[in-house]
């Protein structure tokens, strides 16, 4: 059985930055310029494009083969700036991935 994790979440809070993040072989996170805005972002909205990637939002970093699964062509939605700024993911192939990262207060 596989399942189509396409769609999308619009609501009370207004997308206020934009950004594109390429997952490489280093865990990363988010822009930190971004996550220190005032007021600070209270939810994201990321797109995952071009490869497989792992992700962890407990501060400490995903590997290759620890965390959560994100596919192409499938999205998440962090809430709260605590899980914003201990966001990380890690490519799990060769090819890097690609985040389209909408910041939201």
């Amino acid at each position: 059985m596989s399942f189509d994790m396409r769609g999308a979440q619009v609501g009370k809070h207004i997308g206020y930055d934009y950004e594109k993040i390429t997952v490489a072989d280093t865990a990363i996170g988010l822009t930190s310029a971004k996550l220190t805005t005032s007021p600070q972002p209270k939810r994201v909205y990321i797109t995952a494009e071009t490869a497989p990637v792992r992700y962890r939002y407990d501060g400490t970093d995903p590997t290759d083969t620890e965390g959560h699964l994100l596919t192409p062509n499938s999205y998440l939605v962090i809430t709260g700036i605590h899980n914003l700024k201990n966001f990380r993911a890690i490519r799990t192939t060769a090819t890097s991935g690609i985040f389209r990262v909408s910041y939201e207060r």
